[in-house]
């Protein structure tokens, strides 16, 4: 969709155009304060202007507001979005039936039991229905293609499912296309402003002051891109020219604010970029065990325009907190993750400390592998398939004994296969294929190829595997052996 201009970001900024998104938005916000559900998904490239139109969503008058956002380094911790999103009507739980009511605390660790994807759909659907009918309410969920898998399969189950509510659900996606569980609902394409409104962008007061033949060479390099006409002028992106991505050019520009800031503002930029919750709860804990000034850090952080600390700390754009995480070196990431796993609370979020702990590591780290063992059996309880499997792989990954590397990493094989994941199972699998010695673990070995073969379709070779783990277990485990020629043949 093209020819309608985009905003600046920042509250209060006014929105330039968009003037047909804007009418579908009103429309979905309209329907819910009269009683008629739906779900909207916006799709377009970094800096198009998607969260700014969220932030219009917001401003529309007699709706509660609830939000959540997908962060590249959560997606292994299942329901962790929709944690977020449910967080503040939580305490309605005991307003529900007691069924719904305690899935929804066994789904955000507050409970013992698991359930499927389908019971914690309808037990999120009646606490979002529930507070609807207090207030018309609005779910606002931004970079949706970082959500955890688990979280956006019953987010889209609500999306089908709120017709007869107040509720609406407006979803931000980076890319062409939404990701699989989104594709059949109602998206609207984002495409690049006309010239004439990235002219009226770049001449915005707010903006730096640019002569025609500048502002003219801006215009040609940004493509459209809103973000890219803000940005690219602080950056000195229009000289020489430039044939990265726009979006890499655009975190170029805002890792160019870090320079020249003093080290206790870096270090509480990368702590901050290194916790996605953005939970000052844990931010200034972390900042303290560092001994950061907060008072002066804070003020040096806030002045590049790149992170604003509120209730939430947020990051002005998800390629500033990238931006920040990437400029860091080594060293200082894993101290940040190091600190946001001494001030996270492990009975509270047993999972995130686990997987802090996991990045702070500098090599093989038994106890953290062990600890990252029980986060996965604890997302497999909860259907996060998915979650397990990375949970396996990187507790392989830190297993100082071969013996454990190996048991851990066909147990990360198996569980990328459950997933459908085959191509990251079968690229797993070949790392432990030379380290199987014993005849046992290669009958593991030929049974997982086996199994991958016959998910590809495309491949042959499964019986073959198949036959070949009976061989191996044909002493070992008789009967096992028999159901693998039993399964050669069927």
């Amino acid at each position: 969709m093209t020819g309608s201009a985009a905003a600046p970001r920042g509250p209060g900024a006014r929105l330039v155009g968009r003037r047909d998104e804007i009418a579908h938005i009103d429309e979905l916000t309209g329907a819910a304060r009269a009683g008629r559900g739906g779900a909207l998904v916006l799709l377009g490239e970094a800096g198009m202007g998607k969260t700014a139109l969220l932030e219009h969503a917001r401003t529309a008058g007699g709706l509660r507001t609830v939000r959540a956002s997908g962060a590249q380094y959560e997606g292994e911790l299942p329901f962790a979005a929709l944690h977020h999103l449910c967080a503040p009507l939580l305490p309605r739980l005991a307003q529900l039936p007691a069924e719904h009511a305690e899935t929804l605390r066994n789904t955000f660790g507050l409970g013992a039991e698991a359930a499927d994807v389908f019971r914690i759909g309808l037990a999120a659907l009646a606490l979002l229905s529930s507070a609807a009918r207090e207030r018309p309410l609005l779910c606002l969920i931004d970079d949706a293609q970082w959500l955890d898998k688990a979280s956006l399969k019953v987010l889209a189950f609500l999306a089908r499912r709120v017709a007869g509510e107040p509720v609406a659900l407006l979803f931000a996606v980076r890319g062409p296309s939404a990701s699989g569980e989104l594709d059949e609902l109602p998206g609207l394409l984002l495409g690049g402003l006309s010239d004439t409104d990235a002219r009226t962008l770049l001449s915005a007061p707010s903006h730096v002051t640019l002569d025609a033949r500048v502002r003219e060479q801006i215009v040609a390099e940004a493509g459209g891109n809103p973000l890219a006409l803000l940005e690219l002028p602080r950056a000195g992106g229009f000289a020489p020219p430039d044939t990265a991505s726009v979006p890499t050019r655009i975190e170029r520009g805002y890792r160019s604010r870090l320079v020249g800031l003093p080290e206790g503002a870096r270090l509480l930029l990368t702590v901050a970029s290194a916790d996605p919750t953005g939970d000052p709860g844990l931010l200034w804990p972390a900042a303290g065990r560092l001994g950061i000034d907060l008072e002066e850090a804070g003020a040096a952080a806030t002045a590049t325009g790149l992170i604003d600390f509120g209730t939430r700390v947020r990051f002005c754009h998800p390629l500033a907190r990238s931006a920040v995480y990437r400029a860091a070196d080594a060293r200082l990431c894993r101290l940040a993750h190091r600190v946001l796993a001494e001030v996270t609370d492990p009975a509270a979020d047993p999972d995130r400390r686990a997987r802090h702990r996991a990045q702070a590591c500098t090599g093989p780290d038994e106890e953290v592998a062990a600890e990252l063992e029980r986060s996965a059996a604890r997302a497999s309880s909860r259907g996060g398939t998915a979650a397990a499997a990375a949970f396996l792989e990187r507790a392989a990954a830190l297993s100082p004994g071969a013996g454990e590397r190996a048991e851990r990493t066909l147990t990360a094989v198996r569980a990328h296969a459950d997933a459908g994941a085959v191509d990251a199972a079968a690229r797993l699998l070949t790392t432990v294929e030379d380290a199987a010695p014993d005849t046992g673990r290669q009958a593991r070995v030929d049974l997982l190829r086996g199994r991958l073969a016959f998910l590809r379709r495309t491949d042959e070779r499964g019986p073959a595997f198949v036959l070949r783990a009976a061989r191996h277990l044909a002493d070992l485990d008789p009967e096992r052996s028999r159901d693998c020629f039993l399964t050669r043949w069927r």
